[in-house]
């Protein structure tokens, strides 16, 4: 294939043959096209083999990319978990619904609870996603589909659950935000019953899938169905199978085990090297399991037919949680304001789309929802996805409309992140830090790792980008974090000091144990020792 520039914002490389086809990349209406969602959780821009990594193996999802569409610069719309998933279902901005936090975390006068002594108090926001909202899965209901959830919700609690925001069948969607019992049975999901001993989650999850795509297929031919199959992996905690650790632990040893594998980044230690064995094996399972989808989505016929949508709901885990993954060249990972927290990874597979291409374009997570409808001939939803557009013409004409992407966290992320909002504009990216009010300027087409604020060379740049933030904050009427009356500085540099020792040492002695031949992890979750009758 040859690489075309086809535009500033972004380029796509294209087979010759295809770039003089007008590509008919809508399904006809009488074929009823079903939509497949598969959603990962903090999985991060490339922690997938066809994404660069030399550690991870994911055959499935590297099959996916061989057959679709690779996007290289996706984002989600948020860098924690709740207010990213709420505009995937609302194809708005995360200040236009409310959800600005993963649902659970403290606000205003209650963060101080968490004894951070942090300087600001952080925005409130919605528990909930707003019952007004009109999301993708009601809208494909009320246009003839059968919608299907498999796995996290994390949108809110009873009364806010996935059947009451459009699924009509739900396996495993509830409050919780991570996998209560594990990734191995018993789940302690009301919304999954347990499986047999030893059963993986991310499997059974897959199965769930495969089982509504088959009865559904059975009992309506005519229907078309919606299956959003929306994984707990690879949130913490991180588990995975002794035959998967061990075969990881292996390969780590045979690339080459470093000494280190952090450093402290401004707030707390992050990591530098993909070499843990128990992720390593926790994202197989999940690639094992979208084999088993994909496979019966061949065996079905349903390939003809049907739209397959791969993505994050924001950067893998690099510092807090499980400490999971290095998303090097980017900076930072989930719960951060910088690449590594927002860029995720985006495969798009469907009828007659051009194969194995990757797509440059800077595209969102709010884009998913116009971009189904349009998939689907259906009619656009232009005052609920306001902030989306469809990537099917993105995709036909290799580049997007001329528009900034924006981010707004008002939030201190437990992975380090500060309360910051964001621009993207071309390859210019603003970051505004609502701590002391400074701005952080990249050009991300020359300094991927934001390594080098350009405030200084580009003050126009600074100016222009701070002023049409500025805007954009007061058009979504986006809540900001208010300074504490409380704060104490030298408290907070107190509990910051021991982040950056007590825990970085903590975390290397980890990393040094997971890689040691002889190591035992806590029994409560060793899914293979669990003997299956």
């Amino acid at each position: 294939s040859v690489m075309v520039n086809l535009s500033s914002v972004g380029r796509v490389a294209l087979p010759l043959g295809l770039m003089t086809l007008s590509l008919h990349l809508h399904a006809r209406e009488d074929e009823h096209p079903n939509v497949i969602f598969i959603l990962a959780d903090d999985y991060g821009w490339n922690d997938l083999s066809c994404m660069g990594s030399q550690y991870y193996e994911t055959p499935n999802l590297d099959r996916l990319a061989k057959h679709g569409v690779k996007f290289t610069n996706a984002y989600a719309a948020c860098q924690v978990s709740s207010p990213s998933r709420a505009s995937i279902m609302t194809g708005k901005y995360t200040p236009r619904h409310g959800v600005t936090d993963w649902i659970g975390e403290k606000s205003g006068e209650d963060w101080r609870s968490m004894k951070r002594h942090s300087k600001l108090l952080p925005a409130d926001y919605a528990w909930s996603l707003p019952a007004d909202e009109y999301t993708l899965a009601e809208c494909l209901r009320d246009n003839g589909y059968t919608t299907f959830i498999a796995g996290k919700w994390h949108l809110g609690d009873e009364g806010s659950w996935p059947e009451d925001h459009g699924f009509e069948i739900n396996k495993g969607g509830w409050t919780a935000g991570g996998p209560s019992g594990g990734y191995f049975t018993p789940y302690k999901n009301p919304k999954l019953k347990d499986g047999p001993a030893g059963e993986n989650l991310s499997m059974r999850l897959g199965n769930e899938t495969v089982n509504f795509m088959r009865a559904h297929k059975k009992e309506n031919k005519k229907k078309p169905f919606f299956a959003f199959l929306s994984f707990y992996a690879v949130h913490g905690p991180i588990q995975t199978t002794e035959e998967n650790w061990a075969y990881f632990r292996e390969k780590a040893e045979q690339l080459g085990i470093k000494e280190n594998g952090f450093l402290v980044d401004r707030t707390l230690p992050v990591r530098q090297t993909q070499d843990n064995p128990v992720y390593a094996g926790l994202i197989k399972q999940m690639d094992d399991a979208i084999g088993v989808v994909l496979d019966a989505i061949e065996e079905m016929g349903l390939d003809k037919n049907t739209m397959v949508i791969f993505t994050s709901d924001n950067g893998g885990v690099t510092s807090g949680d499980a400490y999971s993954s290095s998303l090097l060249p980017l900076r930072g990972g989930k719960g951060r304001q910088w690449e590594g927290g927002i860029r995720v990874p985006l495969l798009v597979q469907y009828p007659n789309c051009p194969s194995g291409i990757t797509c440059d374009v800077p595209v969102i997570g709010t884009d998913f929802y116009p971009t189904i409808l349009d998939f689907a001939g259906l009619s656009l939803q232009p005052e609920q996805h306001k902030d989306g557009v469809s990537l099917l013409p993105v995709v036909n004409a290799g580049k997007g409309p001329e528009r900034a992407l924006f981010w707004h966290y008002p939030h201190y992320g437990n992975q380090g992140g500060e309360p910051s909002s964001i621009i993207r504009k071309g390859d210019w990216k603003l970051i505004y830090y609502y701590e002391d009010f400074r701005c952080e300027l990249y050009n991300l087409a020359i300094d991927i790792s934001e390594s080098e604020p350009l405030n200084i060379q580009y003050p126009e740049k600074v100016k222009e980008l701070k002023t049409l933030l500025d805007a954009w904050l007061i058009e979504v009427d986006a809540k900001i974090p208010l300074a504490d009356p409380e704060y104490n500085p030298q408290q907070e540099a107190k509990v910051k000091s021991g982040w950056r020792t007590s825990i970085l040492q903590k975390q290397e002695k980890l990393r040094k144990q997971m890689l040691a031949p002889d190591w035992k992890p806590n029994q409560d979750w060793w899914g293979s020792m669990v003997t299956v009758d």
